[in-house]
C-alpha cells in the first residue's frame, strides 16, 4: 500500500467519525518558538493551551513536519528522517480515552477491504504509564490499560513505562497527560523478544495517543513537573508516523525504502553506478540523498530558499549534504534537479502545490548546485592542504581560522568542514571559528548599512533631487498629507507602477526618518484612497532626497495624494535608543577619557550598538560603573534640546561631530544635560532623558585595531533582559542552595572541584592505559621478523592512543615493530606507530592507517613513524586490524 493511500485511509476513517479534515499547515507555520513545524499538533497548539477557542470539536490531519536535530543519524538508522508526515486525530473537550483507543485499534487491525490497515492483532503491543511514578497515578494509567484489554490486547502485550516515555507535556506550564503508544512486532529477525521494553527496532512504534487531562503548573523536565489540577475539558492529541506505517505495510526494512523515498535512491544509484544494498558506506550515502532531496523539495515548496541564516541555512545544509554524497558516490555531474524531479513525481499526489512551485524550485536548486560545485572544487583543495599540514605537525585540531577561511572565502558550511575533518581523524577549533564568525557578521552588517546609507547615485535620483530636496517634517509631525513626487522602479524613473510592485517613492514632504547617523529608518504606511502601502525602508540615496521603499497593493502614480503615517510606537522606541546612544557616549568620555570618541553606531527600538576608539577593553568594574552612570543620567531627567546654529558656533560649544563627513554651514546640535552631552545630530530624540527608561549593557568586544564595541538594550527590552537574568540567578541559587550573593563563590568552588576531578580522572586513565602496555607487547605477532601488535582499547581517545602507541613501540627495542591501536566508541579513532627498524623495511604508518581507516568508514594519514585516522563504524575494528596486517604483509612481499 502506497504512502499516499495510507494517509487517505487514515483521514477518511476519522472523517467518517465526525472529524473535520484540516489540511496540512505550511512547514513555516507562524510559531515564534519553532523554526519549522515539528509535530502534527503544532497547528492546534493554541486550542490545547486555551489561547484560542477551537472552531471544531474533532479534527483529523496529515501534517508535514521537519526535524533536523538528528541530521547526523540520517541514513544510519531505520527511523531518522528530516522530513516526515504525521497523521493525527484530535478531540477538544469531546471524546476521550475509550473512543481514542477503540478507534485506533479498529483502524490498525481492521481489514484492508474495509478501509483499514489490516495489521495482525497478535503482532500489536502497547505501552501505558506505569504505577508508582507520579502521585496522581499511584497505579499508573489503569484506565487506558483496561480499555486496551477490552478491545482485545492481552495483559502480556501491555507494557508499563515511565514518565519520559508515557507522559506528555509541552515543556512549559499548560496541558499534560499520560499517553499510550502502539507498537508492531516486526519479527525475530529484527531483534530479541520482550516487547518495546526489550527492543524498539523489532517492536516499532507507529502511533502515540496522548490523553490531555491535567493542568501543569511547573515543568522542570519531561519527567519532573507539578500538577495544579484537572483541565476544564479533556483533550485527545494523537500522532501516527506515516513513514513508519508505510515501511511496515510495504514490507521493507526502513523508511528510506518506502515508495516516497526509494525512487530517489534508485535514481541516485543509477546515476552513480553504485548498487544499493551491497556496501554499507554507499548505502548510507544513498539514504542521505533520498531523505535530504525529499526534505529539500518540501521546504522549497513552502517558500524556503537556501541561505546562511535560520531556515535558509537548514535547506542549504540539506541540499549540500545530498550533493556532496553524490560526489562521494563518484558522480560529479549536476544531479539535484533530476533527483528533485523524481521526488516531485511521487510527492505531488499528496501535495499538488509542488507542481505549481516546480519552476521556482528547479531554478533555485540548479543555482545552489552550481554555486556549491565551485565551493567544493576550490574549498576541498584548501581543506586537504590544511589537513595535511595539521597531520604533518603531529596535530589533531584544524585551526578555527582555517575553518573560517573555508566558510568566508569558499562558502564551506562549518558542518561540512566538521564532517570532512572527522573523516580524516581531525577535530576543529569551533570556539575560535565562532569568534571569527561573529566578528565578520558585525563587520558585514556595518558595511551593509553604510552602503545602503549612501546608495549608488543613479541618474533617476539625481533628476529628482534637482527638482528640490525632500522636506523632513518628522521632528514635529508623524502624520503628513502630501503627494507622490517621484517613482523609481528597478533604478528607473516611472510615472506609475502596477499593483504588486515594490518601488521607491519620493514624496513632496515626509515625516519618515531616513536611516542615517546610526539610527534605523522609520516604519509605517502611506495611506491612499485605494489602500495602504507598507513602508519597508527609508533612505537618502543622494543628499537631500528621501525615498520610501514600499509594497504597492494597488496601482500608484505620480501626483497621487497620500497620507504619510509614521508608526508612533516604533518612533518612540527609536528616540529612546538614539538618546541612549548619546548618554552612553557621554558616559564613556567621562569615565574613560575624551579619546573615547565615536567610531560607528547603530540603534533601533530597544537596542543600540556603539563603536568607540580605545585600545583597552572594559574591566567588569568599569563596565558596571559606565552602566550606572548612564542610568543615573536617565534618572536625572535631563532635558534634551535640538538647536539649529552655525557650524563654527556648535564647535565652539564643544559639540561632537560623529559622522566623519563634511557638514553644512547650519547644523543641528542636540544637547543633553547642558555641556555634559553636545553632539551634531540629525536624529530623533526623547524630550527628557527619563523617557529612555533604562539602559542595560550586554557586552563589549574588539572590532579592529584601536576600536571597541559595546551593545546595550534600552527601555522595556532592557528591563526584560534584566528580569530574565534575575530569574536565572534565582534558578541557579535554588539549584545550588545558596543565597544569590554567594552564587559566584559557589560556582568557582564547583569549577575548582571539577578541574581537580578531571585531573584525577586523566591521571587514572593514563595509569590504566600504561598498565596495558605489557599485555599488548606480549600478544604481538611475528610477521616475517616484524612484530605486529594490535588491540582495541576501551575508553581511549586519539590523544590517549598516540601516547600508548609510542610507549608500546618503545618496548620492542631493536626488533622491527608495528603498533595498531583502535579506540572503542561510536566514532572510533585509529593510531599506527612504526619504529625505525620497521621503517627501514619500507613499512610506513601513514600508508597503513589509510588502508585501515577505510574499514572503519573513514579516512586517515600522517607521517611514516606515526599516523592516525578515524571512522564511524566501531564494529569494523577487526576488519581494520586485518587490513593493517595485510598492508604490512604486502610491504614484506608476502
Amino acid at each position: 500500500m502506497k504512502a499516499a493511500e495510507i494517509g487517505r485511509r487514515y483521514v477518511d476513517f476519522f472523517a467518517a467519525r465526525g472529524h473535520t479534515i484540516v489540511p496540512s499547515a505550511s512547514l513555516l507555520y507562524n510559531d515564534p518558538t519553532l523554526l519549522f513545524v515539528n509535530a502534527g499538533m503544532v497547528p492546534f497548539k493554541a486550542y490545547f493551551i486555551g489561547a484560542e477557542p477551537s472552531p471544531y470539536k474533532r479534527a483529523v490531519s496529515l501534517q508535514k513536519c521537519v526535524r533536523t536535530l538528528d541530521i547526523e543519524d540520517v541514513g544510519k538508522t531505520t527511523r531518522h528522517g528530516t522530513f516526515f508526515q504525521m497523521l493525527g486525530n484530535f478531540s477538544f473537550g469531546d471524546y476521550f480515552k475509550r473512543e481514542a483507543i477503540e478507534w485506533a485499534w479498529e483502524l490498525v487491525t481492521g481489514s484492508v477491504e474495509d478501509g483499514c490497515f489490516g495489521f495482525e492483532p497478535d503482532k500489536i503491543w502497547v505501552t501505558v504509564l506505569g504505577a508508582g511514578l507520579h502521585p496522581e497515578y499511584p497505579e499508573g494509567d489503569i484506565e487506558a490499560k483496561n480499555y486496551w484489554k477490552a478491545v482485545g490486547v492481552p495483559d502480556e502485550r501491555i507494557q508499563s513505562r515511565g514518565l519520559k516515555d508515557n507522559y506528555w507535556n509541552m515543556g512549559i506550564p499548560g496541558p499534560g497527560g499520560p499517553c499510550s503508544e502502539i507498537y508492531i512486532d516486526r519479527g525475530p529477525e529484527f531483534g530479541p523478544e520482550g516487547g518495546p521494553n526489550a527492543d524498539e527496532d523489532r517492536y516499532l512504534e507507529i502511533w502515540n495517543l496522548v490523553f490531555q487531562q491535567e493542568d501543569l503548573s511547573v515543568v522542570r523536565a519531561k519527567d519532573d513537573f507539578d500538577i495544579a489540577g484537572p483541565l476544564p475539558g479533556k483533550n485527545i492529541d494523537t500522532g501516527a508516523g506515516l513513514e513508519r506505517i508505510a515501511l511496515l505495510m510495504q514490507g521493507v526494512d526502513n523508511m528510506y525504502e518506502t515508495d516516497e523515498v526509494f525512487p530517489v535512491i534508485a535514481r541516485a544509484s543509477e546515476l552513480s553506478g553504485k548498487k544499493y544494498g551491497t556496501d554499507h558506506v554507499n548505502d548510507v550515502r544513498l539514504r542521505v540523498i533520498g531523505d535530504h532531496v525529499r526534505s529539500s523539495l518540501m521546504l522549497m515548496t513552502d517558500g524556503v530558499a537556501p541561505g546562511n541564516e535560520a531556515r535558509g541555512y537548514v535547506l542549504r545544509r540539506l541540499m549540500r549534504r545530498s550533493i556532496r554524497s553524490m560526489r562521494l558516490l563518484g558522480y560529479a555531474a549536476p544531479s539535484v534537479v533530476d533527483l528533485l524531479d523524481v521526488s516531485r513525481n511521487v510527492m505531488h499526489t499528496s501535495y499538488p502545490d509542488i507542481d505549481d512551485q516546480w519552476e521556482r524550485i528547479r531554478e533555485i536548486a540548479s543555482a545552489e548546485e552550481e554555486s556549491f560545485g565551485h565551493t567544493l572544487n576550490s574549498g576541498t583543495a584548501l581543506f586537504d592542504l590544511a589537513a595535511q599540514q595539521v597531520r604533518s605537525s603531529g596535530g589533531q585540531v584544524l585551526a578555527g581560522d582555517k575553518a573560517f577561511q573555508l566558510h568566508d572565502t569558499y562558502g564551506f558550511p562549518i558542518d561540512l568542514t566538521l564532517e570532512m575533518a572527522a573523516e580524516q581523524g581531525l577535530s576543529v577549533d569551533q570556539d575560535a571559528f565562532r569568534t571569527l564568525m561573529n566578528e565578520q557578521r558585525q563587520r558585514a552588517k556595518a558595511d551593509a548599512r553604510a552602503k545602503k546609507g549612501s546608495a549608488v547615485q543613479t541618474e533617476a535620483y539625481q533628476v529628482l533631487r534637482a527638482e528640490g530636496e525632500t522636506p523632513f517634517l518628522g521632528y514635529t509631525d508623524l502624520s503628513v498629507d502630501t503627494k507622490v513626487r517621484g517613482l523609481i522602479a528597478d533604478g528607473e524613473s516611472v510615472t506609475s507602477v502596477p499593483a504588486g510592485s515594490i518601488v521607491e517613492v519620493v514624496l513632496r514632504e515626509t515625516p519618515f526618518y531616513a536611516e542615517s547617523g546610526g539610527q534605523d529608518s522609520d516604519r509605517g504606511i502611506l495611506r491612499t484612497p485605494a489602500g495602504d502601502l507598507k513602508v519597508l525602508d527609508v533612505q537618502r540615496p543622494v543628499p537631500g532626497l528621501i525615498v520610501h521603499k514600499v509594497e504597492v497593493p494597488n496601482e500608484l502614480a505620480i501626483g497621487d495624494a497620500v497620507t504619510a503615517l509614521v508608526d508612533g510606537f516604533n518612533r518612540r522606541g527609536a528616540c529612546q535608543a538614539h538618546s541612549a546612544t548619546h548618554v552612553l557616549h557621554a558616559a564613556l568620555r567621562e569615565l574613560i577619557g575624551s579619546g573615547a570618541t565615536q567610531a560607528g553606531s547603530f540603534n533601533k527600538p530597544g537596542y543600540l550598538r556603539f563603536d568607540y576608539s580605545s585600545t583597552k577593553g572594559l574591566s567588569p568594574e568599569l563596565r558596571a560603573e559606565i552602566e550606572e552612570r548612564c542610568n543615573v543620567a536617565i534618572r536625572d531627567d535631563l532635558e534634551v534640546t535640538a538647536t539649529q546654529m552655525k557650524l563654527e558656533d556648535a564647535k565652539a560649544l564643544g559639540a561632537m561631530a560623529m559622522f566623519g563627513e563634511k557638514y553644512p554651514p547650519i547644523v543641528r546640535m542636540v544637547e543633553m544635560g547642558g555641556p555634559w552631552s553636545r553632539e551634531l545630530c540629525g536624529g530623533t530624540h526623547v524630550q527628557h532623558s527619563s523617557q529612555i527608561g533604562l539602559l542595560s549593557l550586554l557586552g563589549e568586544q574588539s572590532v579592529g585595531s584601536g576600536a571597541r564595541r559595546v551593545e546595550a538594550l534600552v527601555s522595556t527590552d532592557a528591563f526584560a533582559h534584566m528580569a530574565a537574568e534575575r530569574a536565572l540567578v534565582n534558578e541557579l541559587s535554588n539549584t545550588l542552595r545558596v543565597q544569590p550573593d554567594q552564587l559566584g563563590d559557589r560556582v568557582q568552588a564547583m569549577v575548582a572541584e571539577l578541574k581537580s576531578a578531571q585531573k584525577t580522572i586523566s591521571e587514572l586513565r593514563m595509569t590504566q592505559l600504561q598498565a596495558q602496555v605489557a599485555g599488548i607487547v606480549a600478544k604481538a605477532a611475528d610477521i616475517e621478523g616484524v612484530l605486529f601488535a594490535a588491540q582495541v582499547v576501551d575508553g581511549a581517545d586519539a590523544g590517549d592512543l598516540r601516547s600508548l602507541a609510542c610507549q608500546v613501540r618503545d618496548q620492542f627495542g631493536a626488533r622491527a615493530a608495528v603498533v595498531v591501536l583502535i579506540g572503542s566508541g561510536s566514532k572510533p579513532s585509529i593510531v599506527v606507530a612504526v619504529n625505525g627498524q620497521g621503517r627501514d623495511l619500507g613499512i610506513k604508518a601513514g600508508e597503513i592507517v589509510r588502508h585501515a581507516a577505510v574499514e572503519l568508514g573513514g579516512k586517515g594519514g600522517g607521517k611514516d613513524d606515526i599516523a592516525q585516522g578515524g571512522g564511524s563504524q566501531p564494529d569494523a575494528a577487526p576488519q581494520a586490524i586485518e587490513a593493517a596486517r595485510h598492508q604490512v604483509e604486502a610491504v614484506l612481499g608476502r
